[in-house]
């Protein structure tokens, strides 16, 4: 109920705000955004123009029409900051600078203004929560003198408390202790303290957004209005608006909810938000924040724009496309997931929680269910590999309510390749940063380079498995998700503000049947990812049905009492009702 309150708040707050500041837009954001779908790339692996095999900034410029023909009218780009690469971009040493990996300032902009010229806005990644330990603000706040510039723009002790010195020692038993996330503090012996907070790994070290709840016995703990953390606030703006002023068009937040310390309930880092939401919207109201807090009943009344339903934070996301047997669905309640041919799968956790992050943030912004992304494996993977089965997933992803993300590659059905090596910081999620595969060549198109000096293996399946083998085939995944965001763009009921209404029962999860609305414009969307056939009663419509995109065989039948809905095994099924 606290909750609750605090999210009415904050809305009513950036409700009387926003009319002032950005009369154009709702309290969603701008107006582009009731018809954004995204397109996320990691850059290092997306196309490389210099033949080094890394992608690089005018790889992705060269990409652009495909893009486009995709339907996607934006992109987030994974870290393009110079870094130390432990941690795949996400150590970072300079905010203002590209690294030279990649290209310069000048080819970000460069890329920028070509997107704009196609209709694609450009969204980077914020890491907010924390530098690479080689980063000049990291160096100089080593120093003895607590007056530097930087001083404060960390958190230093020379003392920490029992367990926290035991997580330490644990730490340094691993293998690697510097790939090691446990803990929190990372012993360094600088002049100006004996140990420092880390943010995830310990090249990582937590910028200091300031403690919600300062212990009183532990001085070094500063409030949320200190001035290092305030200096802190202000850097990130800084780095917010240096960006915006060259054309970027909005972030997604790394770890958005870490920022402020000692804050279980997340009002701090909630009011922080808010702040950066009130002063974005005031200097640049057409631009995006978009959180990784995976909570959008929290991330997106304190001020996001959209918030993704992923892996981490709120539970559901797994239990619907991490199958039993693979590293990331080891822990899923259920036999398997949902998104699984066995059919042993469950509804249940994902529209709990899904229900109410949507009653929740509705009015407010978008929730994101990407269909990958960088830190978790693709929806090709173990025995979830046909193009019949990718077809059912991609439909859900591109008709729920809020803003699709597509991983690149997802698209063609790029696999998720296990058991491959460590690749700055990847450990398993290597298999799911692999070189964008345009061809079916030894390189997969992606880089001029021999195979050996490729960024990670390729796997095209001969080619049946690239941008090449499906371009001209209308019955490819390819083709299908291109008829499925043409359809998504052309229609207010299936788009991002549409309303949704689950119609089948959870009970009874197969097949997975919700309505989307929007004034008297009606489809129903009908799953069934199970590889047996199956059938759903729901409430009469009292309208006659037509299939707009089917993949398998499925059929709507009206009735006087309940319609009914059967479908093949592993198929789906768009139906507008008139």
């Amino acid at each position: 109920m606290k909750q609750y309150t605090l999210k009415g708040l904050l809305a009513m707050a950036l409700m009387a705000v926003m009319p002032m500041t950005a009369p154009a837009q709702s309290s969603k954001g701008p107006a582009w955004l009731s018809d954004a779908l995204f397109y996320q790339i990691y850059p290092s692996t997306f196309m490389d123009t210099d033949g080094n095999g890394i992608g690089d900034l005018p790889g992705i410029t060269s990409k652009l029409d495909y893009i486009k023909s995709l339907g996607a009218n934006a992109i987030w780009l994974n870290p393009i900051f110079e870094s130390g690469w432990f941690d795949g971009g996400y150590d970072i040493i300079d905010f203002y600078k590209v690294d030279p990996r990649f290209g310069t300032n000048t080819d970000l902009v460069t890329l920028v203004d070509e997107a704009h010229k196609r209709g694609i806005k450009v969204c980077l990644d914020l890491v907010a929560g924390h530098t690479s330990a080689k980063c000049e603000w990291f160096r100089q706040s080593m120093q003895k003198d607590p007056n530097q510039r930087y001083s404060d723009y960390f958190i230093w002790t020379d003392s920490i408390s029992a367990k926290d010195k035991k997580d330490i020692a644990l730490r340094m038993k691993e293998p690697n202790p510097a790939s090691s996330t446990k803990g929190r503090y990372v012993e360094a012996n600088a002049p100006r303290g004996k140990y420092y907070m880390k943010n995830y790994f310990e090249c990582q070290p937590a910028l200091n957004y300031g403690f919600a709840k300062p212990d009183p016995k532990c001085p070094w703990q500063k409030g949320v209005d200190a001035p290092g953390p305030q200096a802190v606030r202000r850097e990130l703006r800084n780095i917010m608006a240096f960006w915006f002023d060259k054309g970027v068009d909005g972030f997604r937040v790394d770890m958005a909810a870490s920022l402020v310390k000692n804050d279980p309930d997340k009002k701090e880092v909630m009011k922080l938000w808010h702040e950066m939401r009130e002063w974005k919207d005031k200097n640049y109201p057409q631009t995006v924040l978009i959180s990784e807090w995976s909570n959008p009943s929290q991330a997106i009344p304190a001020g996001f724009n959209i918030d993704f339903i992923i892996h981490i934070g709120v539970k559901g996301y797994p239990s619907l496309f991490f199958p039993k047997n693979t590293w990331w669905g080891r822990n899923i309640k259920q036999e398997d997931c949902y998104f699984s041919k066995s059919g042993k799968g469950s509804l249940d956790e994902f529209i709990k929680v899904y229900t109410k992050a949507y009653n929740d943030s509705r009015d407010l912004g978008y929730i994101a269910l990407p269909s990958a992304n960088h830190d978790f494996q693709r929806p090709n993977v173990a025995d979830r590999n046909t193009m019949d089965q990718l077809k059912v997933n991609m439909m859900f992803y591109l008709t729920m309510p809020g803003v699709p993300f597509i991983y690149y590659g997802d698209e063609i059905g790029m696999k998720y390749i296990p058991d491959l090596p460590n690749k700055e910081g990847s450990n398993k999620r290597s298999g799911t940063r692999t070189p964008m595969q345009w061809d079916g060549s030894a390189t997969a198109g992606f880089s001029t380079c021999t195979p050996d000096k490729l960024y990670l293996p390729v796997d095209t399946e001969g080619g049946r498995l690239s941008v090449a083998g499906q371009e001209n085939d209308k019955n490819s995944l390819l083709s299908y998700v291109r008829r499925l965001t043409a359809l998504r763009h052309s229609s207010k009921a299936l788009g991002n503000d549409g309303a949704w209404e689950l119609m089948n029962k959870v009970e009874h999860p197969y097949p997975m049947v919700y309505k989307r609305t929007s004034g008297d414009e009606t489809y129903i969307v009908a799953l069934n990812p199970s590889g047996k056939s199956v059938s759903a009663s729901i409430a009469a419509s009292g309208k006659k049905a037509k299939a707009v995109i089917v993949s398998g065989k499925a059929s709507y039948k009206p009735g006087k009492d309940s319609d009914t809905v059967k479908m093949s095994g592993v198929s789906a099924a768009i139906f507008k009702l008139y």
